[in-house]
């Protein structure tokens, strides 16, 4: 049979890949991992995070930087830090932690993540805090207590004119300091200029009137930015960077503390089987562009600090459902109905139309059909209808007409949503309520033990519905 969903895939890309394969009994795995074996175990709806591949990316973009500054005889070091706010849970911030890397805040409330992290051993004091955001008080004075409290590597980026006077009162030990400078927007956006950062014409005095002369109290070490649309090889992104590379330039001839630039993040991540991205080629040209900047304008290369957050640990997790049935709802539309909801679970799918790898588990003989996915809430946006290679998703028919797949026919197809680690809890909010009261799926980690052994562990439950009834205050 040359129409089934095997051979679909098989036509369309290049398969087995990375991190996908199907196992001798027919079934999809994610790096390695026997997904059927974790269902029949934990059941659907899952959200599933494998560990392990937390360290793969972060060795990868090390690695990857060593190689562009080896090649390109770059003379500055190169600093990886975690985005938190892609994912603030404790086993991802830790698993990113055993790979020497450092951390970016956004929010008042990351700084007591840092405290907790420093009483629980998992860091010490030497570590880069780089904290960005629109501060207020709350998250300007809690910057302070750390660098009181004797954290001699934090960095707050400045965001506007206004923030350095906060620290000016209340830090009382030498500190370093960060400029966010506001990019202009893609030609796409609705706004010409970001809404974070200050001007880059207004920082060459801005550092004159109120930063030089004041070495002894607070330094100049870091000029930051960061591009809405990430770190893409096309005219605006290299534009964007030019303008942060030729004031890194200008600034270093008058303040000789200046000696980094934070690209922030942006690197993508596989959303689609044939996703194809050249990070090495990208790294080599960021790297090559600072260079020969630098030595045209006779300074010293400076320091490199990324902010990978979606990177880092957004393909560490996939989301599983089960179709619970099939609706024919016109001559065209075959809907498949999960059992759980994209608006309450992988709301970017929603929100901004974000597309993830979705791939099924199970039933890769059966011929394949055009379907609409649909959640179980009430909202008529509750569906996932196309991918991002193609503008239709494609999945095996429930049944088989080949008598060899009887068993194959009583079980459901399972259904997996790849590289979903980042921002979507964040979103949707952990626990809580949620649209139509549906529950948060019971949340399955894997991770190597302290004897290098693969284990699975249940972190949460399906969220019940007591817990929400109290938060609703129907149970006190």
């Amino acid at each position: 049979m040359n129409n089934t969903y095997t051979s679909l895939v098989e036509q369309t890309f290049h398969f087995p890949q990375e991190g996908f394969n199907l196992n001798d009994d027919g079934y999809l795995s994610f790096n390695g991992l026997n997904l059927k074996a974790l269902i029949d175990k934990y059941g659907t709806p899952m959200k599933l995070t494998y560990l392990p591949k937390i360290g793969m990316q972060i060795n990868k973009a090390k690695s990857m930087f060593h190689s562009a500054f080896k090649k390109h005889k770059y003379e500055g070091e190169y600093f990886y830090c975690y985005c938190t706010k892609s994912s603030h849970f404790s086993f991802i911030v830790e698993e990113a932690l055993k790979h020497n890397i450092n951390l970016e805040t956004s929010y008042a409330y990351d700084i007591e993540i840092i405290n907790q992290l420093y009483k629980r051993r998992k860091i010490n004091k030497d570590i880069f805090i780089i904290c960005n955001g629109y501060k207020q008080k709350a998250y300007t004075s809690r910057i302070a207590k750390l660098i009181n409290s004797g954290f001699k590597n934090v960095i707050p980026v400045l965001d506007n004119k206004e923030e350095l006077q906060a620290y000016k009162r209340s830090v009382k030990e030498p500190f370093k300091l960060g400029i966010r400078v506001a990019a202009e927007e893609e030609p796409s956006f609705p706004f010409y200029t970001s809404r974070l950062g200050m001007r880059a014409k207004d920082i060459l005095e801005f550092y004159v009137d109120e930063i030089e002369g004041f070495e002894d109290k607070f330094q100049l070490k870091m000029l930051h930015i960061f591009l809405n649309k990430g770190i893409k090889d096309d005219i605006y992104y290299w534009s964007e960077l030019n303008k942060i590379i030729n004031l890194y330039c200008q600034l270093k001839k008058i303040c000789p503390e200046l000696d980094s630039i934070n690209i922030g993040g942006g690197f993508p991540i596989k959303h689609s089987l044939g996703f194809e991205y050249d990070y090495q080629f990208m790294i080599n040209e960021i790297v090559a562009n600072i260079k020969k900047a630098c030595k045209k304008a006779k300074v010293p290369m400076p320091n490199i600090y990324t902010e990978f957050g979606s990177f880092t640990v957004g393909e560490s997790m996939a989301h599983i459902y089960s179709v619970t049935g099939q609706k024919i709802q016109n001559d065209r539309e075959c809907w498949y109905m999960i059992d759980s909801s994209f608006i309450t679970t992988l709301p970017d799918t929603w929100g901004i139309g974000e597309k993830f790898l979705m791939l099924p588990i199970n039933k890769w003989e059966n011929e394949y059909h055009r379907v609409v996915l649909g959640g179980i809430t009430c909202d008529s946006h509750d569906y996932y209808d196309s991918e991002e290679h193609i503008n239709e998703v494609f999945l095996p028919k429930l049944t088989s007409p080949d008598k060899e797949n009887e068993q194959s026919n009583k079980e459901p197809l399972y259904v997996g949503f790849f590289h979903t680690g980042a921002y979507q809890d964040q979103i949707s909010g952990y626990g809580g309520i949620k649209h139509c009261l549906i529950p948060s799926p019971k949340h399955v980690i894997v991770e190597y033990d302290k004897n290098g052994k693969l284990i699975d562990w249940l972190y949460a439950k399906e969220q019940s519905a007591q817990s929400m009834l109290k938060i609703l205050g129907y149970l006190r």
